[in-house]
């Protein structure tokens, strides 16, 4: 098995998931976060956050060097508040439908920048993130993305138990 076929096989699990357990939220739902703790994303932003922010888009910035920032603009230019906002200035979904339509364009992003990526790139490519850290090849990079997207749905997992809908282990694992 290649490197791209271990990232294009985790990152079509986790969306797969995502995309079921995105299933399980209804449209008046969308304003709900945990009532316990504070700064809590609402559903909507949580939905927002994995179908947008979370995989894909990023993938495209390691591979292309496309971080969807207007001309002439680094990441290295944001203020520290753009690169992970307050809760309180996420954006949301308006409807799940409009977050399963995110969720399969970025899915589709994520795995055609794989593609691009190639093979011998994935190790001999090196950096850091624009957000920091160590540098790493891009296909840790890349995996860390596939796992964030992961991460999250593990929190719309547990936010969908906390709402009291009946959901089994298997299903934030897909089994």
């Amino acid at each position: 098995m290649t490197l791209s076929e271990v990232l294009v096989e985790e990152a079509e699990a986790a969306y797969t998931i995502a995309e079921s357990l995105f299933r399980q939220v209804a449209d008046d739902e969308l304003s709900w976060r945990p009532p316990t703790g504070k700064t809590w994303m609402t559903m909507g932003q949580l939905l927002m956050h994995c179908a947008s922010f979370s995989c894909g888009k990023a993938i495209q910035g390691f591979v292309k060097g496309d971080w969807g920032l207007p001309e002439g603009t680094g990441v290295e230019d944001l203020p520290p508040v753009d690169h992970v906002p307050p809760v309180d200035l996420l954006p949301s979904v308006q409807t799940v439908d409009q977050a399963l339509e995110l969720l399969a364009e970025d899915r589709s992003l994520a795995l055609s920048c794989i593609a691009e990526a190639g093979e011998k790139n994935l190790m001999n490519w090196r950096s850091r993130a624009p957000w920091g850290g160590p540098e790493a090849s891009l296909f840790q990079h890349l995996l860390h993305m596939v796992a964030h997207l992961a991460q999250h749905k593990g929190q719309l997992f547990y936010y969908l138990k906390l709402m009291g809908k009946d959901l089994k282990t298997g299903d934030l694992w897909g089994a």
